[in-house]
């Protein structure tokens, strides 16, 4: 699994093998109901146990702007830093040739098609900082241009608190040549 190595899996499956057999048992009885009983929103893509996810289904959304991402963590990253309130689109990944991911496996037909009906205004890209976010990125803007729909990407740079001597050299190119006038 992402982000557990193998020792740790190791040590978690000896831990409830030989401290909490109870929360095993539990455990994957969660996982199996999980695998089971959530999919994804029709609208969204989001994961959901329903039919629509509990942000495509809340009222006082703004409809008119939609961000598109790669993966529901990264909804999940936006709607607990920021305070956002339009609509998203999870990709469930990005643009990559050489992984046979094109447009038809990230569902770009149904995004295309919620651009051109459902009055979204502005198309806010937040793919990853990667060669392939990159690309998916300007995929998406030359289809949001083409629809007569204004797309903007999200700031990639220097984080907060950052000091830029420790800041890697790409990272530091990008916030210097993406600088903005000082308000």
């Amino acid at each position: 699994m992402p982000g557990i190595g193998r020792k740790s899996a190791q040590r978690i499956a000896f831990y409830l093998l030989e401290r909490d057999r109870d929360g095993a048992t539990i455990l994957s009885s969660a996982l199996a109901e999980a695998a089971e009983g959530i999919g994804h929103c029709s609208r969204c893509r989001m994961y959901t146990e329903h039919d629509l996810c509990s942000i495509c289904s809340a009222s006082g959304r703004d409809n008119t702007q939609l961000c598109v991402v790669e993966s529901p963590a990264d909804v999940m990253a936006i709607e607990e830093a920021t305070g956002f309130k339009g609509l998203y689109f999870v990709l469930m990944g990005h643009l990559s040739p050489l992984d046979g991911i094109g447009p038809e496996e990230l569902g770009l037909a149904a995004l295309q098609k919620r651009l051109r009906e459902d009055g979204i205004a502005e198309l806010i890209i937040a793919t990853n900082a990667t060669v392939e976010g990159d690309a998916t990125a300007h995929y998406l803007a030359e289809m949001a241009t083409r629809l007569d729909v204004q797309a903007s990407r999200i700031a990639h740079g220097v984080p907060l608190g950052g000091e830029l001597e420790f800041v890697d050299s790409g990272t530091l190119s990008h916030a210097f040549f993406g600088r903005r006038a000082v308000e």
